[in-house]
């Protein structure tokens, strides 16, 4: 296992780094990652290299991290109550909020009407791809890649705000 960890966690922790900008969440991933590894070693059954499980699954954990810890959603009550207070030492982050607020919403209004349904109730409303699926009459593999394809291009359109659409 010693050999694993120095062959693959800078490859991790590198990647990890490139999807938080963080490298104290980028050290927890990759630590997490490993010791899941080490769990899971009899359990795990590999059909293709090592080095892309361990890539998929920083991947996964960073998707994780942020939607169970719902940094996005803390940060988007805070505004929406610095609004609703009408906080007058606010004034800038309420500015940034409406202009955060109305470019988002225009960037994914202009996503196809099947995407930006899929995206909305994926993301706002919060359902899941079963649940998508089985409202639209669709497959979940259609809903997976819709979604990807609504974050892809969001991403192009708003690079500044890609924490947005983990």
């Amino acid at each position: 296992m010693e050999a694993i960890f120095q062959e693959y966690w800078e490859d991790v922790f590198s990647l990890a780094m490139s999807k938080t900008g963080n490298s104290i969440l980028a050290g927890e991933i990759t630590q997490d990652i490993f010791v899941s590894l080490w769990e899971n070693r009899h359990r795990i059954n590999l059909t293709g290299q090592l080095k892309h499980y361990l890539l998929g699954s920083v991947k996964f954990r960073v998707i994780n991290y942020y939607k169970s810890n719902t940094v996005i959603q803390a940060h988007q009550q805070k505004f929406s109550m610095l609004l609703e207070s009408g906080y007058e030492g606010a004034a800038d982050e309420q500015l940034l909020y409406r202009e955060l607020s109305s470019e988002i919403e225009c960037a994914i209004s202009a996503l196809p009407d099947r995407m930006r349904a899929i995206f909305s109730k994926s993301r706002k409303e919060g359902k899941s791809n079963r649940e998508i699926a089985a409202e639209m009459k669709i497959s979940v593999q259609t809903v997976k890649n819709q979604t990807s394809s609504a974050l892809k291009i969001l991403k192009e359109k708003l690079p500044h705000l890609t924490c947005f659409f983990l």
